[in-house]
């Protein structure tokens, strides 16, 4: 990572110390923003979202979008950490920005959300840089982001980066329930379980059961509740989606 400027530094030091430094920090650049935004903060293994953590979800615009983003694997997150660089998606109505996720602006707006703007952070030298958190903002109305919320935001991001340097990474048991919204945890689970069943990959295994859940046309989190509390078992990869769970 290069030499994080004075700003940078101060905010993630504000932050060491409190219980959950993430969420102070989203809360902070919250109530730093002029305007009025709702702040989620991802820390993921790669761009499909297969190996994810929320690190925090400051309002309720944030939960919603965080988690469409798990459920339907695309959106402005899963493009800025495609592209390693940021996604400014100012109207979720207009067809030219939400092209490459129209599923997402889609469920997105239904739940009131309108712009969204996901800032990457990059670390490593030139070409190498690889990006894995990513900070999004959400509004409940379209336009674009004034330049200095924007640069607001990118420093609160540098200083996540900051923050989970100075930290003891989560442990298993913290992924499974402190650092996963609770949507999201069930799923993390349910994916274990279906990569451990089918011999996959823990990407392939998200796969499945974000395939499973389009077909059945239902959410993410009620299917991977099926498969981790009534012992749903999905059919292979190249079999027939599953009619329901079996009998108890």
């Amino acid at each position: 990572m290069k030499s994080p400027r004075l700003q940078v530094v101060v905010l993630a030091a504000r932050c060491v110390g409190h219980a959950q430094p993430a969420q102070h920090l989203g809360e902070a650049c919250q109530a730093a923003l002029t305007g009025t935004y709702a702040v989620g903060l991802t820390l993921a293994a790669d761009a499909a979202l297969a190996q994810r953590v929320s690190l925090c979800a400051v309002g309720t615009l944030a939960a919603r979008g965080e988690t469409l983003q798990v459920s339907l694997g695309e959106g402005p997150c899963v493009q800025a950490l495609n592209q390693r660089a940021p996604m400014l998606a100012d109207d979720l109505d207009d067809a030219d920005t939400v092209r490459q996720w129209p599923f997402y602006a889609e469920q997105a707006r239904a739940h009131g959300i309108r712009a969204v703007f996901a800032l990457p952070v990059l670390s490593g030298p030139g070409p190498a840089q690889q990006s894995g958190l990513v900070l999004s903002l959400y509004r409940d109305r379209p336009g674009p982001i004034p330049a200095a919320d924007l640069h607001l935001a990118q420093d609160h991001a540098d200083a996540a980066e900051l923050l989970l340097l100075a930290t003891p990474p989560p442990s298993e048991e913290d992924l499974a329930h402190a650092w996963l919204l609770p949507a999201e945890a069930v799923v993390h689970q349910a994916v274990g379980m279906i990569s451990y069943r089918h011999a996959v990959s823990i990407s392939q295994a998200l796969a499945l059961l974000r395939a499973h859940a389009h077909t059945r046309g239902t959410d993410l989190a009620t299917l991977a509740h099926a498969v981790v509390h009534e012992h749903l078992t999905l059919p292979d990869l190249s079999g027939p989606p599953a009619s329901g769970p079996p009998p108890q």
